[in-house]
């Protein structure tokens, strides 16, 4: 019944998390999240499908339920006397394999963490997170191609290992791409050395979607039926990206401004696309600011170089910072580690302390909530 379906990654183990509702189901695949609506693609095409009671109050108790692109869900046909086919109601979302995540932390006029501890999901059930950055440099002199110094880049390495740590937590595998690489005739390899050292153990590569460079090894990281969510900063050129991969504009783009090679804001929304021959992307919206949310193993593996040091420490509970007999700060010393390195891992270290404390805060506070309200239904329960 759903083989029609294998191509945007169906498989037997999601008709098994179906709900068994009244004149039955119709699943499909979340392309795009409008407001209290969803563009879902079924095995009959694409459709409208507003949000059903079930999933409203799922997503107002908390908003990591609410919809997002990528999604599995279970549609329920609501006009059968419909002249279109009928139209559909998002009755459920199928439970996620894996969820990109990330936190509502910003910066407060003091320097300090600030938020509401609440995450959103910018994807769902992905297999690959691909973390675009240009390959930019400081100051690009009029021309751009092809006279970039050695070098001379501007890379966001801290911006990319928080990416990739949060990629790690969704349970899907980043790859970090360093696009628009035509811009550099020199100094390309320092700035791929540069990034692989920051995200030990993902694979690097350099790709410029214009010349179509690079872009056969990013498709292979699909496969046949695999997802994968594009990430990175407005003017990253990810829509770019999707339209090669596409072989089609299926994305709008911009030109880079002649000032400074730099790309324009496109993408507005999030959108699930599939590829000839098998495979999807999603492409995203510009990130500015992208928080930690209810980090486990994300920061660790990032940082794995820190790990393996930090067993040398003299002190099994050494953070880094003063201690005596502590290898990092010896690695930092020699040269071995990068002063900056240690400096993200901390950042991100408290940050991710920050945010888990805020969580367990609402939680607690939510159900502090919940038992008063509780209790002042016993109270007028009980009253003659």
């Amino acid at each position: 019944m759903f083989n029609d379906l294998s191509f945007l990654g169906w498989h037997d183990g999601l008709a098994e998390e179906l709900p068994d509702l009244p004149g039955g189901v119709t699943p499909a695949r979340v392309a795009r999240v409008d407001r209290g609506a969803a563009e879902v693609i079924a095995a009959d095409g694409t459709h409208q499908a507003r949000f059903g009671a079930r999933v409203r109050r799922a997503a107002a108790a908390d908003p990591l339920e609410l919809p997002c692109v990528g999604d599995w869900v279970a549609l329920a046909r609501l006009d059968l006397s419909s002249s279109n086919g009928g139209h559909y109601e998002l009755a459920e979302v199928l439970p996620r394999r894996t969820a990109f995540v990330r936190g509502g932390v910003s910066r407060d006029s003091r320097g300090g963490l600030s938020g509401d501890g609440q995450g959103q999901v910018l994807a769902a059930n992905v297999d690959v997170v691909f973390v675009a950055e240009p390959s930019m440099h400081a100051t690009p002199p009029e021309g751009l191609r092809g006279v970039v110094p050695p070098g001379k880049h501007s890379a966001d390495l801290g911006r990319i290992e928080r990416l990739v740590a949060l990629a790690w937590e969704s349970g899907a595998r980043p790859v970090v791409l360093v696009t628009k690489a035509d811009l550099f005739d020199q100094g390309l390899d320092d700035l791929l050395a540069d990034v692989a050292a920051a995200v030990p153990g993902v694979d690097v590569h350099p790709v410029c979607s214009l010349t179509g460079d690079g872009v056969d090894l990013v498709r292979a990281h699909l496969g046949p039926s695999g997802t994968a969510v594009v990430l990175g900063p407005s003017g990253a050129g990810k829509s770019t990206l999707v339209n090669a991969l596409a072989g089609a504009e299926v994305m709008e783009t911009q030109q880079v401004r002649a000032a400074d090679g730099r790309g324009r804001h496109t993408t507005v929304h999030r959108q699930l696309i599939p590829l000839p021959g098998g495979g999807l992307v999603i492409d995203t919206p510009g990130i500015r600011r992208v928080g930690l949310y209810e980090m486990s193993e994300g920061v660790d593996l990032v940082f794995s170089d820190i790990e393996e040091l930090a067993e040398g420490c003299r002190f099994s509970d050494c953070r880094h910072q003063s201690e005596p007999g502590c290898a990092v700060l010896a690695a930092v010393e020699s040269g071995e580690l990068p002063e900056r390195r240690l400096e993200s891992w901390n950042r991100l270290q408290r940050e991710a302390a920050w945010m888990a404390r805020r969580t367990d805060a609402r939680l607690r506070a939510e159900q502090t909530r919940k038992w008063k309200t509780i209790h002042k239904q016993m109270r007028g329960m009980s009253r003659p």
